[in-house]
C-alpha cells in the first residue's frame, strides 16, 4: 500500500460540477491499493498518516518551523482519494504497468473500509468517488509531499 500524502491549505474533489469532498487546512492522501493489501495494513497506512509529524510548531517560538506535529494536534482535515495509479512499474519502458494494483471490485471494498476506519480514528474525514472520472484541487502547503508505504 501506497499513499502519496500532501499537506495543504484546502482541497476538494469534484465530479460533474459537484463537490463531492472538500477539506481546509489538513491532509491530501492519494490511496493505492495492492494485490497483498488487507484491512489490517490499512489500517496501519490511516494510523501512520494521522501521527506522521508534517505540521510546523507554532505554539513553541524555539521550534518554530519544526515539523513536530501531525494533522490530528492541529485539528486539520483528512481527504482521501483512491488512487490505483500510485502502484504503477515505471522502471521500464515508457508506458505504466499496473499490474501490482489490486483488482478493481477488491480495491473499491478495501478502499471503503479504509475510510470507515479513519472516519473513527478522526473527526474531520472527506473522500473522492472510487473509481470515478475525480477532478481533485488543492493549494499545497509548503509544498510537502511524502510517499508512505506500508507492508
Amino acid at each position: 500500500m501506497k499513499a502519496l500524502v500532501q499537506r495543504v491549505h484546502r482541497a476538494r474533489v469534484v465530479i460533474d460540477d459537484h463537490c463531492v469532498g472538500a477539506i481546509e487546512r489538513g491532509l491530501l492522501a492519494y490511496i493505492g491499493l495492492g494485490h497483498e493489501d488487507s484491512l489490517e495494513s490499512a489500517q496501519r497506512m490511516i494510523d501512520k498518516i494521522l501521527t506522521y509529524r508534517i505540521f510546523d510548531n507554532d505554539d513553541d517560538p524555539a521550534k518554530y518551523g519544526k515539523l513536530d506535529k501531525n494533522v490530528q494536534q492541529v485539528g486539520g482535515g483528512l481527504l482521501l482519494v483512491s488512487q490505483f495509479t500510485l502502484m504503477a512499474k515505471t522502471n521500464k519502458g515508457r508506458r505504466p504497468d499496473f499490474g501490482e494494483a489490486m483488482a478493481p471490485d477488491a480495491a473499491k471494498t478495501l478502499f471503503a473500509q479504509l475510510v470507515a476506519y479513519a472516519q473513527t480514528q478522526h473527526p474531520n474525514v472527506a473522500t473522492g468517488q472510487f473509481g470515478a472520472d475525480m477532478q481533485v484541487e488543492s493549494i499545497n502547503d509548503g509544498p510537502l509531499n511524502f510517499l508512505l508505504e506500508v507492508d
